[in-house]
């Protein structure tokens, strides 16, 4: 074989060889819990899977499956992203309760401010300490927090003394925990069973952001909504978005790029915005009932009554090896530098 038609062969095989990985495309299956309907699904996966794939003219394929359709249970969707189960999940680490202490501190009651900037300061806690940390088994694309908790009972909740003995529905240890401490009688539930817990008398109120409301046509259900004045809120709960590594770390260099621009803290708070939104709309469903706002000095008897809460977590954080008090101040000062 001459040197030119080797050469030439050469070059071919190289441009099909380039020609091939730039053809390459990845399908990314993003499992979760919530119904196609719900915001996070409809205003916040579908907009973002088209925003890639518009990026990559089509070469990333990012494909949301609600309810749990690839089968197991909301709290094993960490470790399906983990062990390689599904491409990726977006779940609340709170699902697997006592796994992800660091995180649980912008659940703290009356830490959160406002979804965007704590969605944002939650994920600059990641890139600063969780990703090598708690949540090193996966990739976190991203992560935010829903809007401020509210309370949502049939009675009206205006002062302390209003929760004592109330049955009311709380979503994590942390909230029934809080509610404990404010006199209520936690309860808890999964959010489908809001309904018929309320329509039996099971329980009397739950807390949930507005933004879950119409999904269970809560406020067709209680006439009354507390929330807090001003910007401290109730409580909240932390969502991320995680990748399997292995996934992640095997795609072409090119496309990984593109998901990391189109990933990190603008998806952060991208979707601190689609949480408040969907809060506006949820609340907007419940025009005509009660709602009720707390003025400052009621949400400082809250906020007091709660410290047991807080010093219970500051003393677990401890065991965890970690000083609670000052993953506190450190999770404040995030949020005040993104706001």
């Amino acid at each position: 074989m001459n040197r030119f038609i080797k050469t030439s062969m050469t070059a071919l095989a190289f441009a099909s060889a380039a020609t091939f990985a730039q053809a390459q495309e990845v399908t990314i299956r993003v499992h979760h819990f919530m119904s196609a309907k719900a915001p996070l699904h409809a205003n916040f996966l579908v907009p973002f899977a088209e925003r890639v794939a518009k990026a990559s003219d089509g070469r990333i394929k990012i494909v949301p499956y609600d309810s749990m359709s690839l089968g197991g249970r909301p709290s094993d969707l960490y470790d399906q992203a983990a062990d390689g189960a599904v491409e990726a999940v977006l779940t609340l680490p709170g699902y697997t309760s006592g796994r992800f202490n660091r995180s649980e501190v912008f659940e703290l009651p009356f830490i959160m401010q406002n979804s965007v900037a704590t969605s944002q300061a939650y994920y600059d806690l990641i890139e600063s300490d969780l990703q090598d940390g708690e949540l090193a088994d996966t990739k976190i694309l991203t992560a935010w927090v829903h809007g401020p908790g509210v309370i949502h009972s049939e009675e009206p909740i205006t002062k302390l003394e209003d929760l004592a003995g109330k049955e009311m529905r709380g979503p994590t240890r942390l909230v029934t925990d809080l509610l404990g401490e404010l006199g209520a009688t936690p309860v808890g539930m999964p959010l489908p069973k809001i309904p018929e817990n309320l329509s039996k008398g099971v329980i009397s109120g739950a807390v949930v952001p507005w933004e879950v409301t119409p999904s269970i046509k809560l406020a067709e259900l209680v006439n009354n909504h507390t929330e807090l004045g001003g910007d401290r809120a109730l409580y909240t709960a932390v969502f991320v978005l995680a990748m399997n590594w292995d996934v992640y770390e095997g795609m072409p260099d090119d496309l990984r790029a593109i998901l990391d621009a189109e990933t990190g803290k603008g998806l952060s708070k991208f979707a601190g915005e689609v949480m408040r939104d969907a809060d506006a709309f949820g609340r907007s469903k419940a025009e005509g009932n009660n709602i009720i706002q707390l003025d400052e000095a009621e949400v400082g008897r809250w906020i007091d009554a709660a410290q047991p809460v807080y010093d219970r977590w500051i003393a677990r954080a401890s065991d965890e090896g970690f000083d609670g008090a000052a993953a506190i101040e450190q999770a404040k000062g995030l949020i005040a530098a993104n706001q």
